[in-house]
């Protein structure tokens, strides 16, 4: 369950970081606080399916991480994707302050304009190289990839295609064993 509370008013980063810890992901998203519940079984089984894909093809110089892990890519937006790649010597003790090389959402029932229209723009205004959008109930992967600093759709992938990303580096996935 995804909820976007629209009170009027800018949260920043600190009035986010003062909120109380309640089992709650807590994102800003130009300004606008969402606040997200416990993901469903099928969703974790997808991120952790995909973490295993990506894994031993990542190169030394690049880590992957999962939520929660705050991305701070301005005052009034942070971000916590389900999954991320970013350079090893980018993160810092509080996450990871600016654009990762790989922003990966796993759609929820309530979180699917989110993820598709919002998050997606704003990874796309800080710069971010590749955006990947998965639904778990149809092990589906929509990848995007930043050319001339817009978004483009680089694949649609369906549970038994295999696709070869080069963005941020190479790797084959088949969208169908993330839930084996």
């Amino acid at each position: 369950m995804t909820t976007t509370i629209h009170d009027d008013r800018v949260w920043t980063r600190s009035e986010r970081d003062a909120l109380p810890d309640e089992r709650h992901r807590y994102e800003l998203l130009d300004g606008a606080l969402i606040v997200s519940a416990a993901p469903r079984p099928i969703h974790q089984i997808v991120v952790f399916g995909l973490y295993n894909q990506l894994w031993p093809a990542c190169p030394e110089h690049l880590r992957i991480l999962g939520a929660p892990l705050d991305i701070d890519l301005s005052e009034d937006s942070v971000l916590e994707p389900d999954l991320l790649v970013a350079r090893r010597d980018q993160f810092d003790d509080r996450g990871l302050p600016g654009r990762p090389e790989l922003a990966v959402e796993v759609l929820s029932p309530s979180s699917r304009r989110i993820d598709r229209v919002l998050k997606r723009e704003r990874y796309e205004r800080a710069g971010t190289p590749a955006y990947w959008i998965v639904d778990p109930d149809e092990l589906t992967l929509t990848a995007y990839e930043l050319r001339d600093a817009r978004f483009e759709l680089a694949a649609q992938v369906g549970p038994q295609d295999g696709w070869t990303a080069s963005v941020p580096f190479e790797v084959t996935l088949t969208p169908g064993r993330w839930a084996d």
